[in-house]
């Protein structure tokens, strides 16, 4: 497997939407399938940059992390980078609202009840895919709770990608993950393993469609 020469952007982790300045809504996602992604295409040969949300794991050796918070920044950091890229992993479990304002001062307790108006974050890997060059390769997650299979095609169809992860929550913030990779081609069902295993398949995989680009 060689991706020398290849450049590969990879979004991981989780982002937080700040209500005020000391809360915020987030997910479980520990970042660890992103960083699993990036250490398999670094040994791969790849020139590999990671933007990442919070997380407590270690980058891997020799990959360039750009550190970002908000969905937003998260976006902004992608779109500076993905068309240099060969190859675009969206592996980040990105916050899908947020507040419309974020509140200047802590919002303290009181007895009435609290309502939130969230407004949609945009949709990361289908703004970079619309922004693609020839030859790219672009791969989505699918994190789902039922008919994973079915909403990852519709994905890859919507988004205008060329692979999509299904995946379930039980794979956050766990070292191991049960997934499928959506393909035009078809599915593949992954054996429940590692994430560092998964992650080296789905690398395989994206060299194979880059290698099918350059024929």
């Amino acid at each position: 497997m060689s991706l020398r020469g290849r450049a590969v952007l990879i979004t991981s982790g989780p982002t937080r939407e700040h209500l005020d300045p000391v809360r915020f809504l987030t997910n479980a996602s520990s970042g660890a399938m992103g960083f699993a992604l990036a250490a398999a295409a670094k040994a791969a040969g790849a020139r590999v940059t990671v933007v990442s949300g919070p997380t407590a794991l270690p980058a891997p050796r020799g990959v360039a992390v750009v550190r970002v918070v908000t969905a937003l920044e998260m976006r902004r950091e992608t779109l500076k980078r993905s068309r240099a890229a060969d190859a675009v992993i969206g592996a980040a479990a990105v916050s899908d609202w947020r507040v419309p304002s974020v509140a200047r001062h802590k919002i303290k307790r009181s007895p009435s009840a609290v309502r939130l108006t969230l407004v949609p974050n945009p949709d990361i890997i289908k703004d970079a895919a619309e922004r693609r060059r020839p030859g790219q390769v672009f791969v989505g997650f699918a994190l789902e709770t039922r008919r994973a299979a079915g909403h990852a095609r519709g994905k890859l169809i919507r988004k205008g990608l060329d692979l999509v992860v299904a995946n379930g929550p039980e794979s956050l913030a766990s070292g191991r993950i049960a997934a499928i990779l959506v393909g035009r081609e078809g599915d593949r069902r992954l054996p429940p393993g590692p994430k560092t295993k998964v992650a080296k398949t789905v690398v395989a995989e994206i060299e194979r469609l880059l290698n099918e680009r350059r024929a």
